[in-house]
């Protein structure tokens, strides 16, 4: 009895080592390989740069204030649609105390003088029709007291303007109504009611009450690196993709390409510009992100495969072809190919293979998709 239980406890032992190797072997043991199977097609081969830019109005003015106050009424809207002369804000102005005394003096002494000139030339225009004064005097006293009442309704109009920013005889000159001065669309108004503005001069840019561009005349503002804008020119057809509007096909004219570069990131780039033709139907608004792309090269209905296909030896391009006779030793044939033109994920084929053959493309990935247990 105890020698069966020995003989069985070996023979278990041994199916227990002979089955490790053979679970260890199987488990290293080399799976094949599976890839994906391509067969060339007839398509059209695009080479193109891609700019990154944004869109904006060709001629977009600022209007700033010629003179300094507040804010007392606002008119219009951004977004709203505005002609040359209309009247966007108006201005109070707020008087500069030394300003306004001198303009108070100076019609204080314009009044003084005006009524001793006035009595002087009421008593000589008397003495005159008695025949007692002389023409030329009267004369003389008459222009004196023209000059006396110019000087005092100057003065009066001078502190109107200082106070009002604005006199009876200048109305139509008002600097208190802040107009438009092109024909466009107001993009922005910075300011409201009630805002202190600063006027425009030489030490000052005064502020910004609105800002108007012509949205009918938009230019592509993008940037090329200096190792692509040796392939552009001007006249170039630039397809616009707009970030915010996917589906509108968007088209442009390349009009400017800078004569010098920036450096930028260690990079050179040339700023281009070029002006959109077509808006495809939507409302491009100022600043949206677009990607320029210009075609530089293109090649219509050819022989193609993708780049995935391939492989190098030296200077040379082959693919790998699969055999008619399936051998699962030696499945595919290589052959070297000519190329044409790519577009970075496509490529002409102009010789070594034709339409009918299956290729070796890219290797196959399994993905365990069982759900693993917690």
């Amino acid at each position: 009895m105890k020698r069966f239980f020995k003989i069985t406890a070996f023979v278990l032992l041994g199916v227990l080592v002979v089955g490790t190797f053979v679970f260890l072997w199987n488990k290293s043991k080399q799976k094949p390989i599976e890839y994906e199977i391509v067969q060339p097609e007839i398509r059209n081969i695009k080479k193109k740069i891609i700019i990154n830019g944004t869109i904006s109005p060709r001629n977009e003015v600022a209007l700033k204030p010629q003179i300094s106050g507040i804010i007392t009424e606002i008119n219009k809207e951004s977004g709203q649609l505005v002609k040359i002369g209309e009247v966007i804000a108006k201005v109070k102005v707020v008087p500069d105390l030394a300003t306004l005394n001198n303009a108070e003096s100076r019609l204080n002494v314009a009044n003084i003088s005006f009524e001793q000139i006035k009595n002087e030339y009421d008593r000589a225009s008397k003495l005159h029709k008695s025949g007692v004064l002389s023409k030329e005097e009267y004369e003389t006293t008459y222009s004196s007291y023209l000059k006396a009442k110019e000087e005092l309704s100057n003065a009066r109009e001078a502190l109107e303007i200082v106070k009002e920013g604005i006199s009876s005889s200048t109305a139509s000159y008002s600097n208190t109504q802040i107009k438009s001065t092109i024909t466009g669309m107001i993009l922005d108004i910075p300011v409201k009611v009630g805002s202190s503005v600063i006027q425009t001069n030489n030490f000052n840019e005064g502020t910004t009450i609105a800002t108007i561009a012509d949205m009918n005349d938009l230019i592509f503002l993008g940037k090329v690196d200096e190792t692509e804008v040796g392939k552009i020119a001007l006249g170039n057809k630039v397809n616009l993709i707009i970030g915010a509007m996917q589906d509108n096909k968007c088209e442009a004219v390349l009009e400017y390409i800078s004569p010098k570069g920036t450096l930028e990131n260690g990079a050179t780039t040339f700023e281009i510009k070029a002006a959109v033709q077509s808006t495809g139907g939507g409302f491009i608004r100022s600043g949206y992100s677009a990607n320029g792309e210009v075609i530089i090269a293109q090649k219509d209905k050819v022989l193609s495969i993708p780049e995935s296909c391939l492989d190098f030896e030296g200077d040379s391009a082959f693919v790998f072809i699969q055999k008619v006779n399936k051998d699962e030793n030696d499945p595919y044939l290589k052959t070297y190919v000519k190329l044409g033109l790519s577009d970075g994920v496509y490529i002409q084929v102009l010789k070594g293979i034709t339409k009918k053959d299956k290729l070796r493309g890219k290797i196959i990935t399994k993905l365990d998709n069982k759900p693993k247990k917690k």
